[in-house]
């Protein structure tokens, strides 16, 4: 498995995962109509914008196996005054979800975080309705610090949580101390 800083070139694969992802584990969350005829296209001006011209605290990561795209990680350092940095977004393809790539891209993510933005806390943001990665998020040590609504792409209003760690290195040991895990979030 080879880890990589994603490129421009990129950006089609990185958002059909995240179309995919969102199309599978989705349903009764995000509108049907949503996900069936605009995710792509959406999910494809978001990662073509952000890949075209990324802000100097924007890392995204890659997991891949012979060229075929496994998973990824978005994160944007001190997004947040308060809370600090955000992982945006979290993905692995169905196909290798079971083998830790979830844990690995986060662990990868914080090392980056602990370089660049290592005075801040981490954050990430999860919809209410998503049991496996708010499972996941609390095992590894997340605190539930806010719950709030989203406003999603499709125009419905959804409940999210927030979870935070105090830091990145904070996040990489809870992650040392718990078993390897896979998750989705938004």
């Amino acid at each position: 498995m080879e880890l990589k800083v994603a490129e421009y070139s990129d950006y089609q694969r990185i958002a059909e995962l995240h179309a995919k992802s969102w199309q599978k584990h989705y349903q009764g969350i995000l509108g049907r109509d949503y996900l069936e005829e605009e995710v792509l296209n959406d999910r494809l001006v978001i990662w073509q914008t952000r890949l075209i011209n990324p802000p100097f605290n924007q890392h995204v990561l890659l997991l891949e196996e012979n060229g075929q795209l496994c998973g990824f990680i978005c994160a944007f350092g001190n997004h947040d005054f308060e809370k600090g940095t955000i992982i945006d977004a979290l993905h692995v393809d169905d196909a290798y979800r079971g083998k830790g790539l979830g844990a690995r891209l986060i662990e990868e993510m914080a090392k980056w975080i602990e370089q660049y933005f290592s005075e801040t806390g981490v954050y990430l943001e999860v919809m209410k309705k998503n049991k496996q990665a708010i499972e996941f998020y609390e095992h590894i040590g997340g605190e539930h610090t806010l719950e709030r609504l989203w406003e999603s792409p499709c125009g419905n209003q959804l409940p999210e949580l927030v979870y935070t760690w105090n830091s990145a290195s904070e996040l990489r040991k809870s992650l040392h101390s718990h078993s390897k895990c896979d998750l989705v979030i938004n």
